[in-house]
């Protein structure tokens, strides 16, 4: 069948059509791709190791600290990709427990 009659068969828009047949082609299937998830750090983990580095160096340095060395390096990378990366590595900033607020008796 036609497109447009493939496209009033199933009550969708004719320009929605073109991708699902490409779909259909290129994988064999129309069923819908993976959604979500982080789909850059494989550029991150390009710069692993000077990542690694730097909190090594520095190891009680916030995000925020980390982010700004990592700019000046000329890696500019946002909160939730570092976080991410950190996560992946089981780096984390854990507070200090002698810096605790003293609680009431």
């Amino acid at each position: 069948m036609s497109g447009r009659q493939a496209a009033v068969r199933f009550a969708v828009s004719p320009a929605s059509v073109s991708p699902w047949r490409a779909r259909v082609r290129e994988t064999g299937s129309c069923a819908p791709g993976a959604l979500g998830g982080d789909r850059r750090s494989h550029q991150i983990e390009q710069h692993g190791e000077i990542i690694l580095a730097l909190v090594r160096e520095t190891p009680d340095q916030t995000l925020k600290e980390l982010r700004s060395r990592l700019a000046e390096k000329g890696l500019p990378i946002g909160y939730g990709g570092l976080w991410r990366f950190l996560d992946r590595h089981q780096i984390a900033f854990k507070k200090n427990r002698a810096r605790q607020r003293a609680r009431a008796s």
